[in-house]
């Protein structure tokens, strides 16, 4: 396999960044690891090198001044959403990353039960953390999340939410897939954290988009073939391009919250110590490329790759959206893609003949 991203520069510059960030905020930062914490194979097909455990290895070096929070929603233990890329419920997956953080040496501060509202499988699901040793803590829907700012960073907002009781200086939230309640359960524990008057800061960590390669390099057009399913688009980071004059990539959701979260900066520390989403971000990935080129073509692989992807599970399980499939054309169109150009494709296509 041809290599295109260095992974040894990775876990090094990554850690030295995450050390600055630490101490940018007085010794404590709380970090919320989008994507997956391992296992992430998208980012071992666009980037060849990167290894699938590239950034748990990373947080090896940090072993000691490491806590973990993992996040679920309670809706999702609900309704038994699946990973699907495992087989395996969301609160299967929590016990999972629980034992792999165990064997791997980490410290769990526990688990929090976000969105609840006594829905009988999450509470269930307590029951069972408890009889496992696992503390649980939970965080309520707010009424006009996340818009309403001031209720929010209020009693009545955060400070109906369990706090979470952490002694190291990083800390890093987690949770089983998107939608878990990362960000809002990285940010209820600042507003107790000040409360406390517990001087600590929150950053982000995706891999993808990658903020410094542009907007339509393959590596962020195959991110948002990787998902469709969550309506995420990639675009320029409007604030960073108007506090720095920079153009940098982040995508919608980010952008689009952005306000908000620096609103409830500025009510839980009296400032915000970021212009733009691309400043929350700590990701090193674009610095660590090598070859351009194998990056570009693994990509495009990818992209060709979900496409049909999409199309089996439309035409075996019906799992798929009609919308997935066309804005996964559109990426293709984006891309130069077209279909029966890969030798597999060729090779695929002779067998059936």
């Amino acid at each position: 396999m041809r290599i295109g991203f260095d992974n040894d520069k990775y876990i090094a510059l990554q850690a030295e960044h995450i050390r600055e960030r630490i101490g940018q905020f007085g010794g404590k930062l709380y970090l919320e690891f989008g994507g997956k914490l391992f296992d992430d194979h998208h980012a071992s097909r666009v980037l060849p090198g990167f290894q699938p455990d590239s950034k748990i290895r990373m947080l090896k070096q940090f072993a000691d001044d490491v806590e973990i929070i993992v996040a679920i929603n309670a809706n999702d233990i609900e309704k038994n959403k699946m990973r699907g890329d495992l087989g395996i419920t969301y609160d299967e997956d929590v016990l999972r990353l629980l034992d792999i953080f165990a064997n791997m040496g980490f410290a769990t501060a526990g688990v929090v039960i976000t969105r609840y509202e006594n829905q009988p499988s999450a509470a269930a699901f307590r029951q069972k953390l408890s009889s496992l040793g696992v503390k649980s803590y939970l965080h309520h829907p707010i009424a006009g999340y996340p818009y309403d700012v001031a209720r929010i960073n209020s009693d009545d907002g955060f400070g109906k939410n369990e706090f979470v009781e952490t002694t190291r200086p990083l800390v890093v939230v987690t949770a089983p897939g998107p939608g878990s309640g990362k960000m809002a359960t990285a940010l209820s524990q600042l507003y107790h954290e000040h409360k406390r008057g517990v001087e600590a800061g929150y950053a982000k960590y995706e891999t993808f988009p990658i903020w410094n390669l542009p907007l339509k390099h393959p590596v962020n057009v195959a991110y948002e073939a990787a998902t469709v399913d969550l309506d995420d688009a990639n675009a320029i980071d409007p604030f960073h391009l108007e506090a720095y004059g920079v153009t940098t990539v982040n995508y919608n959701r980010d952008i689009e919250i952005f306000p908000v979260v620096n609103a409830m900066f500025e009510l839980i520390a009296g400032q915000s110590p970021y212009k733009s989403p691309t400043d929350m971000g700590v990701n090193m990935a674009g610095n660590c490329i090598v070859d351009d080129a194998v990056c570009c073509e693994a990509s495009r692989k990818e992209i060709v790759r979900r496409y049909y992807k999409c199309l089996c599970e439309q035409k075996i399980t019906g799992t798929a959206k009609e919308s997935e499939r066309y804005k996964l054309e559109l990426l293709m169109n984006q891309a130069g893609l077209t279909m029966g150009a890969r030798e597999v494709e060729k090779q695929a296509h002779a067998r059936s003949e």
